[in-house]
């Protein structure tokens, strides 16, 4: 399953930490994290911040973490900010992803662009 989402005027950095922790409190394990910002060609005063997070879910006893989640955050807080999760859904619930979503608008909802 994969949930796109575009926010307007929303620091990327802030989106990415209120998404980890959105997550982890769903029981799921940070097994990546990066968070890297560039200068803007066109001027270096502005910036765009490129985001990664990844994450695992403990399976069956005995068995390795599996990958659960990742989410990948790219904008910039002076114009549009885009999210994309791609969810495993047989290893994060549908009831994981929903508390995720209503989490997510609860904060961002104000923010969120709708699409045309």
């Amino acid at each position: 399953m994969q949930i796109r989402k575009t926010y307007k005027n929303v620091n990327p950095e802030l989106l990415y930490d209120e998404i980890k922790d959105f997550i982890l409190k769903q029981g799921a394990i940070i097994d990546e994290a990066n968070l890297e910002t560039y200068s803007m060609a066109s001027d270096s005063s502005s910036f765009i911040s490129r985001g990664t997070l990844t994450f695992k879910i403990q399976g069956e006893p005995g068995k390795a973490e599996e990958e659960c989640l990742r989410a990948h955050i790219v904008g910039s807080a002076k114009s549009e900010t885009k999210v994309m999760l791609d969810i495993n859904e047989g290893l994060f619930p549908q009831e994981k992803v929903s508390a995720l979503q209503e989490d997510l608008d609860f904060i961002f909802s104000l923010y969120e662009v709708q699409p045309h």
